[in-house]
């Protein structure tokens, strides 16, 4: 086995191991701990597909900045037993374990027919996800549109200043 495929193995288990964790935490806070590093290990996915733009991306955005808000607004919920409403409905749990048996029977049944072996992937050659090619192409062939979203985001962020200024 090559070093590749085991970093592909290593995460894959972690994702999925997280991802479990996700769904099998008490605490909302450790559930969004996991959901960040099943996000990091999905990126390092991305890395060995030499999609690297993907990988960044995934990083600062999903993990870096939405999933820190979810984490800060869970701790200033301040959510915890006692506050939590206490349901004693036991319909609830059979509804749930209905609904997931339904998911689950749908997704297999759509899947059972896909083929999946003459589909090849490249690994770690190619250029396909170089940020370089995605600069090239931004900054030469799409560089007005650049510039007028970059003047559209000033804008907007002046308009929120003197939206939220108070008037002395």
């Amino acid at each position: 086995m090559s070093v590749i495929e085991t970093m592909f193995w290593f995460l894959s288990v972690m994702a999925l191991g997280a991802a479990v964790m996700v769904v099998a935490s008490k605490s909302p806070v450790y559930s969004i701990l996991f959901l960040i590093l099943t996000f990091f290990a999905i990126s390092g996915h991305y890395i060995l597909l030499n999609a690297q733009f993907l990988a960044i991306v995934n990083i600062i955005v999903y993990a870096g900045a939405i999933m820190v808000l979810f984490l800060f607004v869970v701790m200033l919920m301040n959510l915890n037993a006692e506050s939590e409403p206490h349901q004693k409905n036991k319909w609830f749990l059979y509804i749930g374990a209905i609904s997931g048996g339904s998911l689950l029977l749908v997704m297999v049944a759509a899947l059972k027919n896909v083929s999946a072996t003459n589909q090849l992937v490249q690994m770690n050659n190619g250029e396909v996800g170089l940020i370089k090619n995605l600069g090239i192409k931004l900054f030469t062939d799409y560089v007005f549109p650049f510039e007028i979203s970059s003047v559209l985001f000033l804008s907007a962020m002046i308009g929120a200043v003197v939206i939220s200024k108070k008037e002395g």
